[in-house]
């Protein structure tokens, strides 16, 4: 018998973190770095484990719907309706008990802000012509940079920042509805679900092995670090500490070259045939059934709006 204490499980994000005190360079910077990606990820899992709305539902099911959420929503070009998705997405994420700025913090630290980055040339009608908006400079007739000739005017044109705009905004849709799908998923589950949706099995062992050992790996530097910082006396240069990392960065290569024979080994050695085995098993109900249907109606009927846009 398991003692009840072994089956609680902590709901609210890991409180503890990696400090040090004094200053940092940049191989310290970059080991914080390591903690807070160890710490969002349990952080992860603690939400995978609440009883929440998208927690309680098969995970064949939640991926299959939120697959054809992401398709239909690719596929929206109006603003209204990816906001209306969007918001979708948050109120999702609270009814699976999962902090609302947290998600929010979490989608648009990276990916929409770099597609904001990427659609920032559509602004300008150097590459998309359209109705001025804001007029940046006058180059006046003939202008040219090197083989290209521009535009009397530079401005952001009204049609180009509504480009900019819906693309941000649809991948930052897209973004939310897959980081919704991972944070209320345990990963092994995750993985256990692909396969059943007919994914090839080199790919999630790929993704499975990967995420595991990423975790190894860093505790690995973690630990370099920690014994560097041990036994140094006085500060060392800039160029002593790359040339220290460089080295590092070698001797991680090898460890894990022979860490991956040593772990293939040891998987064949016990009967391992390439297939992902979990031991929760995978029940649809109702509820689910009901999950995918909603979802592919909705995004039937996300076409179909997104269609009528364009036709208009």
């Amino acid at each position: 018998m398991i003692p009840e204490w072994m089956k609680e499980v902590d709901d609210g994000p890991c409180s503890c973190s990696a400090v040090y005190h004094g200053k940092k360079g940049f191989v310290g910077k970059t080991i914080d770095g390591i903690f807070g990606f160890l710490q969002e990820a349990f952080v992860s899992e603690t939400y995978a484990k609440r009883k929440g709305l998208l927690q309680t539902l098969d995970p064949r099911a939640k991926l299959i719907s939120i697959l054809t959420i992401i398709f239909a929503t690719s596929m929206v070009g109006d603003l209204n309706l990816l906001i209306a998705v969007y918001l979708a997405t948050l109120l999702f994420a609270y009814l699976s008990r999962v902090e609302v700025l947290f998600f929010i913090k979490r989608v648009w630290l990276f990916i929409p802000i770099f597609a904001g980055i990427i659609a920032l040339p559509m602004i300008f009608n150097i590459f998309f012509p359209g109705d001025p908006l804001i007029q940046l400079a006058y180059l006046g007739p003939g202008a040219v940079l090197g083989p290209f000739s521009l535009p009397e005017s530079i401005f952001i044109t009204r049609q180009g920042v509504n480009m900019a705009i819906i693309f941000t905004m649809r991948v930052a849709t897209c973004v939310s509805a897959v980081v919704l799908l991972f944070i209320t998923t345990p990963q092994q589950v995750l993985f256990k679900s692909l396969r059943s949706v007919g994914v090839p099995k080199i790919y999630v062992l790929t993704l499975e092995m990967a995420y595991r050992y990423i975790f190894l790996l860093m505790d690995m530097v973690r630990e370099m670090y920690t014994a560097k910082k041990a036994r140094t006396i006085r500060s060392r240069s800039m160029f002593e500490e790359q040339k220290w990392v460089g080295g590092r960065m070698g001797y991680t290569l090898i460890r894990s070259i022979d860490m991956s024979e040593k772990v293939h080994m040891a998987m064949m050695s016990r009967g391992f045939n390439g297939e992902v085995n979990v031991m929760q098993e995978f029940k649809m109900m109702h509820r689910d059934y009901l999950a995918v249907a909603a979802a592919i109606s909705f995004s039937i009927l996300l076409m179909l709006i997104a269609q009528d846009f364009i036709l208009m």
